[in-house]
């Protein structure tokens, strides 16, 4: 087996998962702000798109992102190797391959989950990718448990096996099935049960993997309690619904002082007003905010002034401190989120 890639520990802790159409450089440079120890990932980017696109758009990162993943989707071994040198040499701390989703479009090209029953192909894949990019960029891997109704534990770790001999040494774990007939992405995320089990067994049976799990988790105390067993914890859809998650995160997990939603969404202002001067619109970026008071009182004002202001000609910082004001205003006490006060 491989030794570990070279990834500092504290980062192997917490990750936020590659996510379609939301995890763009807006989306990072906030959660950065947020948990300054989480890895963090880019959206799932096509090998040939990365070739042949627009690379300023969707390779763009801000230095503050860092450490940060680009994940790539393909099946073609030249192709994701060439995509994968591109990447690094744009600065990007890992190289991940999507071997997870499920969607009609990635069936159609032969990548993400479907590539769970290419074990072969795949270790080809990251084999050349690994020997495109420099020694201190792994090239990691994101994938299933399996497709449709593989429920056969050994299939599972001979997939691992064999990608982990061609190189890779870090797995994210997304801890279901993915079903490429009957369901929906959504449901793909929701219905396949989880089975959490399968990854802590692949980390015990194989100590020299990084094993992060990934899937259903919703809760600071859930996330925790996977650090017992694996390497780390990804989160997706709950991290960018409710983004203080991983403040309290960072809080519980490295120490940092639990600072409020108000104090954390002024600290971006920087930030926004150097890109409004650049010319981005202010809906590309609150689109992002937009949880930062989930379940909280002044949550559902705080949403509305931004989504019906942000699209607005000429909508600045003033959008912000407006929509701010009104949780502040009306509930300045402050209140109990995920066993933290802020």
């Amino acid at each position: 087996m491989p030794t570990r890639p070279d990834i500092s520990p504290e980062y192997l802790r917490l990750s936020v998962a590659p996510m379609m159409d939301w995890t763009d450089t807006h989306c990072r440079v906030f959660h950065r702000l947020l948990a300054p120890h989480a890895r963090l990932y880019s959206e799932m980017v096509h090998a040939n798109a990365v070739i042949h696109g627009d690379r300023t758009r969707l390779l763009a990162m801000d230095p503050v992102e860092h450490p940060v993943a680009l994940q790539l989707g393909g099946s073609e071994p030249a192709l994701l190797a060439q995509a994968a040198r591109i990447g690094a040499e744009h600065g990007f701390d890992e190289i991940n391959l999507n071997c997870g989703c499920p969607s009609d479009r990635v069936q159609a090209g032969r990548f993400g989950a479907c590539l769970m029953r290419e074990p072969a192909l795949v270790a080809e894949s990251v084999a050349a990718m690994i020997d495109a990019v420099p020694p201190h960029v792994p090239v990691t891997v994101k994938c299933r448990l399996g497709v449709d109704d593989d429920h056969d534990y050994g299939r599972f770790a001979g997939f691992v096996d064999a990608i982990a001999q061609a190189g890779c040494g870090m797995f994210v774990v997304h801890a279901r099935n993915a079903w490429l007939q009957g369901l929906s992405p959504k449901e793909n995320r929701e219905v396949p049960p989880l089975r959490y089990e399968w990854a802590y067994r692949l980390k015990r049976e194989r100590p020299g993997l990084v094993v992060l799990v990934n899937g259903g988790i919703a809760s600071a105390e859930e996330a925790t309690a996977h650090l017992e067993r694996v390497d780390g914890a990804m989160l997706g859809r709950a991290a960018y619904h409710d983004p203080y998650l991983l403040h309290v995160l960072e809080h519980r997990w490295f120490g940092a002082p639990l600072r409020t939603r108000g104090e954390l969404l002024r600290a971006l202002r920087p930030y926004v007003e150097s890109r409004l001067a650049a010319g981005v619109y202010l809906k590309h970026i609150v689109r992002h905010l937009l949880g930062l008071f989930a379940g909280q009182p002044g949550g559902r004002a705080f949403r509305q002034v931004l989504s019906e202001g942000g699209h607005r000609p000429g909508a600045d910082w003033s959008l912000v401190e407006q929509a701010l004001s009104l949780t502040e205003r009306e509930y300045p006490a402050p209140v109990r989120v995920a066993g933290a006060t802020a």
